[in-house]
């Protein structure tokens, strides 16, 4: 029997590729390539469901969502700084 997981797929800082598979806890990964990143998610998912072999899927998937938040200055880095002087 096949099982289907939905992979999340971001790109780092260092321009690595990082999988993370919700459905399974701890379960991710990262390639320099989305090639290489495929190949290792599923080895990854392959020796998660080796490990917990009764896995529990508790979620159906809906899908991501982006959400864009106003960044606000940080203000206690002044207090913080004046302290340490003291």
């Amino acid at each position: 029997m096949n099982k289907e997981f939905n992979v999340i797929i971001e790109k780092d800082e260092d321009g690595f590729y990082v999988a993370t598979v919700p459905a399974l806890a701890g379960c991710h990964t990262q390639a320099k390539s989305l090639d290489e990143l495929m190949e290792r998610t599923k080895e990854a998912i392959e020796l998660c469901l080796e490990v917990e072999k009764d896995i529990i899927y508790p979620y159906d998937f809906i899908g991501v969502q982006k959400i864009t938040i106003k960044e606000k200055p940080v203000k206690y880095a002044k207090r913080l700084s004046s302290n340490r002087k003291k």
